[in-house]
């Protein structure tokens, strides 16, 4: 006698699914073909420079699970650049990282936890400094024919919100 149950045989994973008649009865728990939503990838990561590597197998894996593998390289260094640098001026906090292919581009999207300076001479400071540390993050998209930017996060999120649009 063997120690484990044999296998289930069929395909549903839901056994109640697997008994529901083929039509008629339950017309609102049949699948409708839904278009398929493109690569989205979220993940929050700590406010440590190491994140970026993990940042980045993230966004290779999905980039190549998705048939994007053309946009690894632009996607890649750019994840890189934005997890190191936003580690680095929030050290400790949380990272949020965000990945979209919608309208014929990728966006990337990397919310950080930096507190809003009420001083507007030293936020126009710290914002010039964070331009400054994204430098090769703008040699990058540019030579790629994209467009990036940094923004106070809107409600609900805080900190800052940095960007990067790729076209495909």
């Amino acid at each position: 006698m063997h120690p484990y149950p044999p296998p289930l045989q069929r395909a549903a994973l839901c056994p109640a699914r697997a008994l529901l008649p083929a039509s008629g009865a339950a017309p609102y728990l049949r699948s409708k073909a839904r278009p398929h939503p493109g690569l989205v990838l979220s993940l929050t990561l700590p406010g440590d420079p190491r994140s970026a590597a993990v940042g980045r197998r993230a966004v290779a894996a999905a980039l190549s699970a998705y048939g994007l593998r053309s946009h690894a390289w632009p996607a890649l260094q750019a994840v890189t650049e934005l997890i190191a640098v936003n580690a680095a001026l929030t050290p400790g906090r949380e990272l949020y990282l965000s990945l979209r292919e919608r309208d014929g581009a990728l966006r990337l999207v990397l919310w950080d936890q930096h507190p809003r300076h009420a001083d507007p001479d030293t936020l126009a400071l710290c914002e010039g400094r964070r331009r400054q540390a994204l430098w090769l993050l703008a040699a990058v998209v540019d030579d790629w024919g994209g467009d990036w930017g940094i923004a106070e996060a809107r409600p609900p999120q805080q900190g800052v919100k940095s960007w990067v649009l790729l076209p495909q």
